[in-house]
């Protein structure tokens, strides 16, 4: 028997951001939203922070990404986004079984690792 396994876009999101963590060069993730603004402000840090899934309306099935990351201070900045985006596109595909059409990566800050 074959059941169905559905990925809500919440886990998708901190699942994505996990693997976003892992990419060199990533300090953090920042606040996506007004919402994640204030949630950091009362002190709960969501798993997703700094990562907004949706579907995508042109590609049935499919989503779209947007991160919003902390870059590491000397960190050569479009390695990086090339790289967190190929590890999501991968993390998405072979650990949700679901295809990203489009990732965009805004680089809203650098720090120190």
């Amino acid at each position: 028997m074959q059941g169905r396994v559905t990925v809500t876009e919440t886990a998708l999101a901190s699942l994505l951001a996990l693997a976003a963590h892992e990419v060199p060069g990533v300090v953090g993730m920042a606040p996506a939203g007004l919402k994640e603004q204030v949630v950091r402000i009362l002190g709960r840090q969501e798993a997703s922070e700094g990562v907004v899934v949706r579907p995508d309306p042109t590609n049935p099935g499919k989503y779209a990404a947007d991160f919003y990351v902390v870059v590491a201070l000397g960190a050569r900045i479009p390695t990086v986004v090339e790289s967190l985006a190929e590890r999501v596109a991968f993390a998405a595909k072979h650990l949700a079984g679901v295809e990203l059409s489009q990732v965009r990566v805004h680089v809203v800050g650098v720090g120190r690792a």
